[in-house]
């Protein structure tokens, strides 16, 4: 491999291992876990050969828990919900982010926003928690990271590849009337202060330790994964969308803990039928105290880290 990665311009190059796996076993049956990391140095190549082979001598690949959202909406009635779409991003009573938020928080907006986006004026009339998101996104970009799944397409495309089966453990959550759902989230009031507040803690003073967090990952640095602090905005971020009227009235609550719960359901499933199961997760849950790997071992399982 190249020097080592430069924590301002986040530039890496050359052939990097990747991280080891974890292994979780319940008498002679094995779940291999590869921990991912969000977000990855765009220009790094990964050796996924090991990964590769596990995943071809396995029986079953788990993939990261998610969420289906079923809006029962076809694809020219999906076309016609795209004017709710955009009017739903921006604040209800038109008001700009000027007018919305704390002076000191917009003048640090401002700062970045001028940075990472430039003078797009459009952005100033959406909520906050939309553009909080798109400045991340701008900002990851411009520091040459990436938040591509790299290493679960790497799995999915090996277990495809040798006609594995794939599991995905998932949330379904159905909307019987997307557009009025729409309509009823354009008018409410969102809290999202802490989101906006997070997201830009998150940009001024984290980009150098998510740039460490990457270089750990693609070198194998578990230790010093444990040792970089992780901050995660996205869970301020995703609780204005769960805490809203709307997401009540539609049963979107407790997602995180219902799509954790697949998991282990799905994980144990595995560990009590299975030879051999390889599964993707972020590395963050694999080393929180309370995350899931924890909660496998709380059950008995047996865990080694690699």
């Amino acid at each position: 491999p190249s020097s080592p990665l430069d924590l301002d311009t986040v530039v890496i190059a050359g052939r990097y291992p990747g991280p080891g796996l974890w292994k979780v076993r319940n008498g002679e049956r094995t779940l291999w876990i590869l921990g991912t990391q969000n977000p990855l140095p765009k220009r790094m190549e990964w050796d996924s050969g090991n990964v590769e082979r596990k995943v071809a001598a396995a029986q079953e690949v788990l993939m990261p828990p998610s969420v289906n959202m079923d809006a029962d909406v076809g694809f020219f009635r999906g076309l016609t919900l795209l004017p709710s779409l955009l009017k739903a991003r921006k604040n209800p009573d038109g008001r700009t982010l000027g007018e919305v938020l704390p002076a000191t928080q917009y003048a640090r907006w401002q700062v970045l926003k001028q940075r990472y986006i430039g003078g797009d004026l459009g952005i100033e009339e959406w909520r906050p928690v939309f553009a909080a998101l798109e400045l991340y996104d701008k900002a990851i970009t411009r520091s040459g990271m990436t938040q591509e799944s790299v290493a679960s397409d790497v799995v999915r495309k090996a277990a495809k590849r040798n006609k594995v089966k794939i599991t995905t453990p998932t949330v379904k959550i159905k909307i019987a009337n997307a557009k009025a759902a729409l309509r009823e989230f354009s008018s409410e009031a969102l809290n999202d202060q802490e989101c906006f507040q997070r997201t830009l803690d998150r940009i001024e003073g984290d980009l150098s330790t998510m740039a460490g967090r990457a270089n750990a990952w693609a070198e194998g640095d578990v230790e010093a994964l444990r040792s970089l602090p992780y901050q995660n905005q996205f869970t301020a971020c995703s609780a204005v969308f769960t805490g809203t009227a709307i997401a009540r009235k539609q049963g979107i609550q407790d997602i995180q803990a219902r799509i954790e719960n697949e998991w282990l359901e799905a994980a144990e499933k595995s560990l009590s039928q299975t030879a051999s199961t390889f599964a993707v997760l972020p590395v963050s849950q694999l080393l929180r105290p309370d995350g899931l790997l924890a909660r496998l071992a709380a059950k008995g399982y047996t865990v080694d880290a690699p």
